[in-house]
């Protein structure tokens, strides 16, 4: 449904590039919830507006490419990086970091919805038929067809973000990519957004690719995972192996700091920081914050492999079957 060909992806400035997105290779299935997991700054935001196709000046993208394929109501499709934007909002959909802010806030609803539905996107109705439709949609998604009517600073923030969900999957597109989707929201207008993502995924069989700092989000309702670190993948596999048994160091390290029932063992955080994506480190990015690195982690950068079926990692120790320690 997605694939990624070694992606690269930076931020020009007046002292020089900034790497934010590095050569990075993996593919996204069709009907599946794949998440993107890292600490804030690792470049997730970057990575999902690459998939998008939102690449506006500063961002450029310096090398490889995305190529967005599949069928839809019995044809196929392909698009790839510079065409992408044909696919918005029929076979592939954009929830944006913040989305509530995302509204114009002088312009009701309903006008924004048949901005957006259009026949150049997709639609085969007039605009009266689209709103009615609109109207059935909403209730689907335990909204009143009355916020239509409404700016968007008349709702409150978990409803103006159900608006923004109706409003990338109405067109029922192939890929949805949700950018923190649950930001800013307290954790029981959280669970409904995430319970309705996920209903939507499920219904309409699509591709949801969803990205939180989260890991709880993640464990939730994710089927594959894939963890970044300034500006790459360290680790990718199924959400549940990698929380059972995660191999790169990185991972074992966030995994082992998240709080559990029942744990009472005291948790620590992961020592350091990110580096500075301006001046990152030669050789294995996370090599200085990580307590198995080695003379050859500071020289050479570690390849992206599948190192048991299903699990890629990128690190020195986990060649020719090798294992993390401790």
């Amino acid at each position: 449904m997605l694939k990624l060909e070694n992606l690269s992806a930076s931020y020009q400035t007046l002292y020089g590039d900034v790497d934010v997105v590095k050569n990075v290779s993996f593919e996204i299935y069709e009907n599946e919830i794949f998440g993107i997991a890292g600490e804030s700054g690792c470049g997730k935001t970057t990575l999902l507006k690459a998939l998008y196709d939102i690449v506006v000046y500063p961002l450029v993208i310096k090398g490889g490419r995305v190529v967005l394929s599949g069928v839809k109501d019995g044809k196929p499709f392909e698009y790839q990086t510079g065409n992408i934007r044909k696919a918005w909002w029929n076979n592939i959909s954009y929830i944006p970091q913040a989305a509530q802010s995302v509204l114009n806030p002088i312009t009701r609803l309903k006008n924004q919805f048949l901005d957006s539905i259009t026949p150049e996107n997709g639609a085969k109705e007039d605009k009266a038929q689209t709103l009615k439709r609109v109207e059935d949609y909403l209730v689907e998604l335990d909204l009143s067809p009355d916020v239509l009517n409404a700016f968007p600073f008349q709702l409150s923030g978990g409803m103006r973000q159900r608006a923004i969900i109706a409003l990338a999957t109405f067109m029922s597109p192939s890929v949805i990519l949700a950018d923190e989707p649950t930001t800013a929201l307290d954790v029981v207008v959280q669970r409904g957004i995430l319970m309705m993502l996920t209903r939507l995924q499920r219904q309409n069989k699509n591709t949801l690719v969803i990205v939180s700092h989260d890991m709880g989000v993640h464990y939730q309702i994710a089927d594959r995972i894939g963890i970044m670190y300034s500006g790459s993948f360290v680790e990718l596999g199924k959400t549940a192996d990698i929380f059972e048994d995660p191999v790169h160091p990185y991972t074992i390290m966030l995994i082992g700091a998240l709080p559990r029932i029942g744990d009472t063992r005291r948790k620590t955080g992961i020592p350091g920081r990110p580096p500075d994506l301006k001046n990152p480190p030669p050789g294995c990015r996370f090599a200085p914050r990580c307590p198995h690195a080695f003379e050859r982690c500071t020289k050479e950068v570690p390849a992206f492999i599948e190192v048991m079926p299903g699990r890629f990692a990128a690190c020195h120790l986990l060649e020719n079957g090798g294992r993390v320690n401790g």
